[in-house]
């Protein structure tokens, strides 16, 4: 039974009043698609744009089930709504870890494939589609479909990175990555400038992941100085003597919780500023090392339920892009420059090195060059400070990330019209002029 629900993703923005199916059996959903003009499936709504909204919404949060798992080969069989929380509960104790992964654990798989996901180690192991082995997928018409990458291979490359545009994605199975240890042995340098922090990036191809926090406010010499964080999977001979009993096993994480939307003023350029101060100099060394949790070192956020709350009721945009790397270094210092004048500094700003993309992939959002990741409050000004970027954007080749997208314009998109079944939509789609 559907219900009219107000319905929004991460970012809170935009919102829309959205007829919301629950099935929780494949024939339902047959059902539900056979008699439906036009729908879309909707995972745990943890993309930040419109991508995942539609006046008509399939939710697949009952498909939630774990199938199969071989625990010799680590290879997950699961239905398209369980959670990456809960396959990391799952296979971390027995000693395997998600391939690829981005920065929250609170998705779909489903909502994996649909984005083609990325994580901190893009440029040692790709996207979540280089490591996903079959999918089953339901079409306008009702017919389930097992795609591979060598069966099905149009649809499977056309699925990945679309957004839903091509069907309800009901399962899949994925290749694990094995671990000694739930712990990560990190690093932390400090970059005083942007230069610096890419040189870092550059040098550090052998970690298996790399990401880096960027102060967005500084300019002249110290514009882009960064925090370089960089991690390996824990050996147990690495771990404290205090963890090394139970390596696999994490003790809970203490949660918290923003139990309101903060007024607008608080977010202001005056306390990002301060914000940013403190974050860099908190570590006082050049170079800092430790040991940590995985969920510490993937999820920081995820450690405060419902922070999206502190950009207030109207909500705000995550706005990621990637140049490649040959107009990065121009690029870069001309686009954060614009962000600082702009007074819309972004209170978190996150920089990655991708590594060479998938050409089958033909919809992920990758490419070999850098990305960078801001969070703007939604504000009256804002879709001019936007609108100035994805002209920069376009002048440096570069191109938006549709899993965060809910403002830009339609030439930054690298989806055809085509590629897609014509039962399924998004407002994103019809924004950006997809639906054929």
């Amino acid at each position: 039974m559907a219900r009219k629900e107000q319905v929004a993703n991460w970012g809170n923005f935009p919102k829309l009043e959205a007829e919301v199916h629950r099935p929780g059996f494949v024939d339902e959903i047959r059902a539900i698609v056979k008699t439906s003009s036009h729908l879309l499936a909707r995972g745990n709504g943890r993309c930040y744009g419109d991508a995942a909204l539609n006046e008509r919404l399939v939710s697949t949060l009952q498909l939630n089930k774990l199938l199969a798992f071989d625990a010799e080969n680590g290879v997950l069989h699961c239905q398209a709504g369980v959670l990456l929380s809960d396959i990391l509960d799952f296979i971390v104790p027995r000693g395997w870890f998600l391939p690829v992964t981005p920065g929250t654990r609170f998705i779909t798989v489903g909502g994996a494939i649909a984005a083609d996901v990325h994580g901190k180690n893009h440029h040692r192991d790709g996207c979540f589609s280089d490591h996903l082995l079959a999918f089953e997928i339901m079409d306008g018409q009702g017919q389930i479909h097992e795609c591979r990458p060598d069966q099905h291979a149009s649809l499977f490359w056309n699925t990945v990175g679309n957004m839903g545009l091509t069907g309800i994605i009901l399962s899949a199975r994925f290749q694990l990555k094995p671990i000694e240890t739930a712990y990560i042995r990190q690093e932390t340098i400090k970059a005083s400038n942007l230069d610096a922090i890419m040189d870092h990036f550059e040098a550090s191809l052998d970690w298996m992941y790399t990401v880096a926090w960027i102060d967005c406010y500084q300019k002249g010499t110290n514009a882009g100085r960064s925090l370089l964080i960089r991690g390996e999977h824990a050996r147990l001979g690495e771990l404290p003597s205090k963890w090394q009993k139970q390596p696999l096993q994490l003790k809970p994480r203490r949660q918290w919780s923003m139990p309101f939307y903060l007024p607008a003023f608080v977010l202001n350029p005056l306390s990002i500023r301060l914000f940013n101060f403190l974050f860099y100099h908190k570590q006082l060394r050049a170079v800092q090392k430790t040991v940590v949790p995985y969920d510490t070192f993937f999820y920081p956020l995820d450690a405060i339920h419902h922070w999206n709350r502190m950009y207030g009721k109207p909500g705000f945009t995550q706005y990621q892009f990637v140049l490649p790397k040959s107009t990065s270094r121009e690029g870069l210092p001309v686009i954060l420059d614009t962000i600082r004048r702009s007074g819309q500094g972004s209170f978190l700003t996150v920089l990655k090195l991708f590594g060479p993309d998938n050409p089958k992939a033909i919809h992920s959002f990758p490419i070999e060059g850098y990305t960078l990741a801001l969070d703007f409050k939604m504000n009256p000004s804002l879709p001019v400070l936007i609108a100035a970027l994805d002209k920069l954007i376009t002048q440096y080749d570069g191109r938006i990330y549709r899993a965060k997208d809910a403002c830009s314009r339609p030439e930054l998109s690298r989806f055809s019209p085509l590629a897609r079944d014509q039962k399924f939509r998004s407002l994103q789609a019809k924004r950006l002029d997809l639906l054929g």
